[in-house]
């Protein structure tokens, strides 16, 4: 059980594994997976890095809640309830936080002075589904994804039906907004390669899911979709990032040993490493004080493993 579960005892971790020896640079012989705040969510989700308050803020989406862990104390508070069904999280250029939400079904920001601010919740004239996971790209644009999972029940908002397709969509600097990816069952995670000439995206309800690679058209549009993962034989990509060498790091599970955690692709799409976990993990990102702690959203807990790497900048 969850509730059981205890870091390793023993360096290096047994339970960071390399599938492949190329793996083995970004492991830390003296670092293991530590559980820093449990019991505070359903479904853990959207973890984003302030780096100027060194803290942790993420999603509990069924909860209404999103909270925050401060890397000082280690203390878990509750940073905004109710949260419309929060899901992901990202900063803008000027460290504002983006967030996506299922029962607003928009994209808001919320302001240095604690306003939020509605960012898109309508293409055409018709509602959002429900944005999902959120990316800012050094030009100010913000990229998101659009499925339909908080209007198919109340779980993790209101049951509803959809007025558009699950798109992926853009919002330009001057807040235009525009699809740049359609024809995808279920678009999920995405994140940008280092140099922002790729765009990575899960398509969570293919079977088995895939991570596809775009090309970045003008730094306005994708091209050339291809695949770049495929999660056969199991697995369940969700939220991911990049790191500076342009390796995805991504939230795996299936509830199974050496499926729930993290599971790390190097830029060909070639698994080189996991992380395994006691929970499925929904998503991550990198923080600490120098981009070099990875934190995992994991359905009931949040966990750090510090890496041989760092997660690459928001700004």
């Amino acid at each position: 059980m969850t509730t059981d579960w205890q870091p390793s005892p023993r360096y290096p971790d047994p339970l960071v594994v390399a599938v492949d020896e190329s793996f083995s640079r970004y492991k830390l012989p003296l670092a293991k997976i530590e559980r820093v705040s449990t019991g505070f969510t359903r479904w853990a989700e959207g973890p984003v890095w302030f780096g100027d308050q060194r803290c942790v803020i993420w999603s509990d989406v069924p909860g209404n809640c999103m909270w925050r862990w401060d890397e000082q104390t280690g203390t878990t508070s509750v940073f905004r309830s109710p949260s419309a069904n929060a899901n992901g999280n990202t900063r803008d250029r000027q460290g504002r936080l983006l967030t996506c939400e299922h029962l607003g079904r928009r994209v808001c920001r919320t302001e240095h002075d604690g306003r939020i601010t509605t960012l898109v919740d309508s293409f055409q004239g018709k509602r959002l589904n429900s944005p999902n996971d959120i990316v800012c790209k050094s030009d100010g644009s913000v990229w998101f994804t659009d499925p339909s999972f908080g209007i198919l029940g109340f779980y993790e908002g209101e049951k509803a039906e959809p007025e558009l397709p699950t798109n992926v969509y853009r919002i330009a600097p001057d807040g235009s907004v525009g699809v740049v990816a359609e024809g995808i069952q279920q678009p999920n995670g995405l994140a940008f390669s280092p140099d922002e000439s790729i765009l990575y995206l899960v398509e969570s309800r293919s079977v088995p899911r895939k991570i596809h690679a775009y090309d970045v058209v003008g730094g306005k549009a994708l091209a050339n979709r291809r695949l770049l993962i495929d999660a056969e034989p199991k697995g369940a990509p969700d939220g991911f990032r990049v790191d500076v060498d342009g390796n995805l790091w991504c939230g795996w599970g299936m509830g199974e040993a050496g499926l729930d955690g993290v599971h790390v692709f190097n830029p060909d799409g070639r698994l080189i490493g996991r992380i395994d976990l006691p929970e499925r993990c929904a998503n991550l990102c990198f923080g600490g004080v120098h981009r070099n702690r990875l934190f995992m959203a994991a359905s009931t807990s949040l966990y750090s493993l510090y890496v041989n790497t760092q997660g690459v900048p928001y700004f």
